[in-house]
Parts: structure tokens; sequence; C-alpha cells
């Protein structure tokens, strides 16, 4: 088995979001790239956090290939991969559908930057990206036209992306968006 160590980081992280309560049932993911291979780590599709293990994270590569997955990888997967493509130096992306969060995405409204905690996590404002269909680049394209200088963006109607220089950072950006939207 390739990338365990990888697969094991992501299998935890993943069981972070619903401890944090920023996913429910199967929805949402997080991702982390290897930086010698370039290969991603990524939750499959329709899988419980629960019964997550790191034989079962998807390995695929830059382009959506499968490089090693008893199991579908998630169906944002190709969302994720245009943000690794575009943006070198990021090497971790979380989705989830955090309550706070995403009622500010249902309205099409970013959190504004009206808190210390929003400015000393974020920079400023955590911007709204329009709406897209899941399943294809369409999500990572908006994220990567909106988030700007920001570690978050919201996505209309939808759900919220976060990005780090690794996958921990990405799932604290999580954890620190729905935060600061509460």
């Amino acid at each position: 088995m390739i990338l365990y160590e990888l697969r094991k980081l992501i299998c935890e992280l993943n069981k972070e979001l619903p401890k944090n309560h920023l996913v429910t049932m199967t929805s949402g993911n997080v991702s982390g790239r290897d930086g010698e291979t370039g290969y991603v780590v990524i939750k499959p599709s329709g899988v419980s956090f629960d019964d997550l293990t790191p034989e079962c994270m998807s390995v695929v590569d830059l382009e959506g290939n499968i490089v090693e997955s008893a199991l579908a990888p998630s169906v944002d997967t190709a969302s994720h991969l245009v943000i690794y493509r575009r943006m070198p130096e990021v090497n971790g992306v979380v989705h989830t559908h955090s309550n706070y969060a995403t009622s500010f995405a249902a309205l099409g409204k970013p959190i504004p930057c009206c808190l210390t905690a929003i400015a000393d996590e974020f920079g400023g404002p955590i911007p709204c990206a329009g709406f897209a269909l899941i399943g294809s680049e369409a999500i990572g394209q908006q994220v990567l036209d909106h988030i700007g200088a920001s570690q978050a963006v919201l996505l209309q109607q939808h759900g919220v992306f976060t990005i780090g220089k690794n996958a921990e950072a990405a799932v604290k950006a999580a954890v620190m968006t729905e935060d600061v939207a509460k």
C-alpha cells in the first residue's frame, strides 16, 4: 500500500470534521497532497466517517486517475484537484457543510471581517463564490476565482472550501470558519 502515513493522517483529519460539527452523515471531505509524488489522498465517496480507515482512502494523481483505491474517490475529487493543479503551495483541501458558515453561503453573503478573530485568522472577510454543480471542476474553479488571499471561501447555496499549506492547516481553517460564522 502506497502513502500509508499520509492515508493515516487524512483518515484522522476526516474524522475531525464530524467531531467539530462541520459535516453530517457522509458529506464533506479532507484531502492532502504528497509533496514527493504529487499524488492526492482523499476520502472515498459515500463512506461514513466512523467507518473510515487508512486502507480505504483513495489515492489519485492530479488528473484524477486512480492510483490505488478499493472504493470510488469522493465526488468532490475533481474540485480538489483543480485547486492543487493551480495552487502548488496548497497541500491540503477541506470541504464542509458546516451549519453557520453554510447559512452565509445559502444567502450568498461573505462572512464580514467584524471580529478580531476573523482578522487574525483570515486577514479579511471570508468571500462567497458563485454557485456550481458538484462532480466536476466547476466548484474548484469557483474557489480559485474567489478565495483571494483567504484560506476559506463559501460556495453559494452549498458550503465551505478551505485550503492550507498542509491538510492540518486546511482543517484548522475549516474549524475557524465555522467558529467565526457562529
